[in-house]
Parts: structure tokens; sequence; C-alpha cells
């Protein structure tokens, strides 16, 4: 049974550490987890594919289960091998234990996303198994360099090897699916339709060297400096997508919180520790995160850069960008070292309706809805192909539980019985898609 390897599989995936620091120097690669997924998978008979993208140790796993009907497009179910770093003095638990402790797994990976990893490793084990087809191909796609912007990982392959997305035309992968609870055990289960745009943002100030102990009135820090307070402290106006209208129309369905007034920054405060994650939705976003100058205390550099974390709203590059303009000035130079746009679809059609029968014959008093991610997944690059994305990564969550905050968090954690319960979702939902 796939539920009851779930736990096992999601704890030893945790256990193998593929921190991804983004450096080539301190990163520790995907390779042995790829090859354990591999060897769970060749272990029931699939014929799998591994390769390394763009440099070595980012291993990548392959497998294609035929379905019923060629002739449809093909279903893609993908997961990233990789996680962000852990201090594990910060933890309660040692951040790559896979410990099981109260009703818990806990590790870095057990939310983003090593439980959807083992979820579908453990389904895509039991069809293989028991001899399911599918009603269309599933292509299972373990991957690496997710947490760094793919560039090794989605969308080197998405350049360089397209031929193993072949037919695909839908996908599912990670951040969505989860539940909200909103009133007396009613439960939401948000399904992502789009993400923001995810830009990272290098400026630049240009000056005058010179002495760090006279009047200059030409210093790059100086203007760097108040360029990067000025973005910073910028609030972008608020814009309301479609998939956004659609969440907070079905919430406040749910609740009678009214959003259609002039406070709706007010309004989604009050959703609780989900607040954070619709909040970010409603506008762009410019984080200043990096800072560089100088070489010396006393010597004033003639030059001085920052780089800005930037994620756009559907629609609004061109004037997202005119206003960072206006706010920068003329003097500070701007390129982009990550451009990735955002992704949007419609929540509708037969996937989405094949989403929605799996919750519900698990959950019937449930309700499914569309919502839009404030981050950026591996869906960016598939897009590319013309691939129809969505964040479909089914758990039951506690009422209580600050699920947006576990993402890249301390104490990093996943419900087990949650667990068990997406698995008998996501095997449902595969067996009628």
């Amino acid at each position: 049974m796939a539920e009851d390897e779930v736990v096992g599989l999601a704890s030893d995936l945790i256990r193998i550490d593929t921190t991804n620091t983004g450096d080539p120097e301190t990163l520790i690669g995907e390779r042995a987890a790829a090859e354990y997924v591999a060897t769970k998978l060749d272990d029931v008979g699939f014929e799998t594919t591994y390769l390394e993208s763009g440099a070595a140790g980012r291993g990548n796993v392959f497998a294609r289960l035929p379905g019923a009907d060629p002739g449809r497009g093909a279903l893609l179910i993908h997961g990233h091998l990789d996680v962000v770093p852990a201090d594990a003095a910060e933890w309660s638990v040692h951040p790559f234990s896979g410990t099981v402790q109260d009703g818990y797994l806990w590790g870095r990976g057990a939310v983003d996303m090593k439980d959807m990893v083992a979820m579908t490793l453990a389904v895509a084990r039991r069809f293989r198994r028991d001899g399911v087809v599918p009603p269309r191909d599933l292509v299972f796609a373990f991957l690496a360099d997710e947490e760094a912007g793919g560039s090794q990982g989605s969308h080197w392959l998405v350049e360089h090897r397209p031929e193993l997305f072949e037919g695909c035309t839908e996908a599912i992968s990670e951040v969505g699916g989860f539940s909200l609870t909103v009133r007396d055990g009613r439960r939401l289960y948000l399904i992502q339709t789009a993400e923001k745009g995810m830009a990272w943002m290098r400026l630049r100030a240009h000056g005058r060297a010179g002495h760090g102990a006279v009047v200059h009135e030409d210093n790059a820090v100086t203007a760097l400096c108040d360029a990067v307070a000025r973005l910073g402290n910028h609030r972008f106006p608020p814009v309301m997508t479609d998939s956004v209208r659609e969440f907070l129309t079905a919430v406040g369905e749910e609740t009678g919180l009214d959003f259609s007034g002039d406070d709706l920054e007010g309004a989604v405060a009050k959703l609780g520790s989900l607040a954070r994650l619709i909040g970010a939705t409603l506008r762009d976003t410019a984080n200043p995160t990096m800072l560089n100058a100088g070489y010396k205390a006393n010597v004033i550099p003639s030059s001085a850069q920052a780089v800005v974390d930037c994620r756009v709203l559907p629609g609004r590059q061109a004037a997202f960008e005119r206003e960072v303009d206006e706010l920068l000035g003329p003097d500070i130079t701007r390129e982009w070292v990550v451009h990735q746009p955002p992704v949007e679809t419609t929540f509708d059609g037969d996937l989405v309706a094949a989403m929605d029968a799996a919750i519900l014959q698990e959950d019937p008093g449930a309700r499914t809805v569309p919502y839009m991610l404030f981050g950026g997944t591996d869906a960016k690059a598939f897009n590319k192909l013309g691939i129809r994305c969505f964040g479909f990564s089914p758990l039951r969550l506690p009422p209580d539980l600050d699920f947006a905050s576990l993402f890249h968090g301390v104490d990093e954690r996943v419900p087990v019985d949650g667990l068990i319960f997406g698995t008998r979702v996501l095997d449902r939902f595969l067996r009628s898609c």
C-alpha cells in the first residue's frame, strides 16, 4: 500500500542532505537522492532515466507510465529533490534526521518538497506493482536545483533535453492542494493556478573614488543606499488578479469576510497565518537582499552594488519597471540577474474536475479554490513548453498549523496523517486524470 510506505520514503529522503546553497563551492548536489529515487522505481519495474543537468552531481530522474489513451496529452508530475540550508542549532530536532514524533515528520524538506516527492514515489510504485493503467501517460520527474531558480535543473532540462517532456500538456507539482480550515471543520483546499514572476535585479551606482577622511559629494555608496532605501520602503499599488479574486470570493462566501471594501489588506489580515501568503499576492514586491561595496575602511569606492528580489504579478512587468526606474533615478543602473515571468492558468477543465473529485472523495465536506503563489516553482520552466501548470500537492492540515511559516523555516514538519491523506488523494487523482 502506498499509504504504508510514504512516511518511510519521505523520512529516507529527508535524511539525504541535498542542501542547495546556490554556490557551486558549497552545494551538495542531488545525486544521492536521485539515485535513491531511481532505485525505488527500478525495483518495481520502471525504466528510469538518470541524468545530470548543468553540472556534476545535479541529479534528475525520469520515468514514464503508459496510459490507456496514448493520444491524450501526458500529465507531468514533477518535484524537486534539493532543499534550502538549515542550521541545526536552531532546530528542535536535527533537520536531516527525518524524525517522526508528536504526529509529525520533521526535517528540512518535509513540506518543501520531499513530502510530495515521497507521495509521488509511493503512488508510482503502487501503480507499477499492481499493473494500474492510468487514463493517460504519466511522466514522473524528480529534479535538481529548484531552490536556486532551476538554471541547473528544470530550465536547463527544458533548454537541452525537451524530448524528456514530449507529449506533456499539463503538470502538477508543489504548493497547492493543502487545506485551510475556515469554520467548524469546513476546509478549503487551495489549488495553485498562478505564481508571481521572479526577477532578481542588480543595481549599480558609480561615483568618484577618494580618501575617506575628506568631504566627498560624489559617493557611490551613499547614492546606492539612498536608492535602495527608496525602493525597499516603497509600496506598490494593489492589483486584483483573477486568481486572487476567485480565492477571496470563495473565502468571503465561506466566512462572511468582506474583501470588496477599501481596506483590502485589513480584510486579508483576518485570514490568520495565511495572511502573509495571500497578502504578498496583492501587489508587486521589491526587497533588497544584498549589498556590496568598498575594500578598505578609509577608501571611498568608485562603485557600489545591490541585489533586489522582485516578485511581479501577471501583466504588471512593464508598469513595475517604470515604477522602479522612477524610484531609482537616473544615476542608478539596473540589470536582471534572473528574470522568470509569471505563470497563470484558469481554474477549469477536466484536470481541475479530477482534482476536485479526488479531494471530495477523501473529505466530502470540502471545497477546492484557486489561489496565486507568492513565490516561484519549476512551473516557470515548463510553462515555456506550453504545459499548463498547477500546484497540487494534497495535504489535510490541522486548523492551528502555521503552514506558510514552515516553508524554508525552522522546525519544518508535516503531519503524518496529512501525508497519508495526501497519498490517498494523489492515488485517486492519477487514476482519473
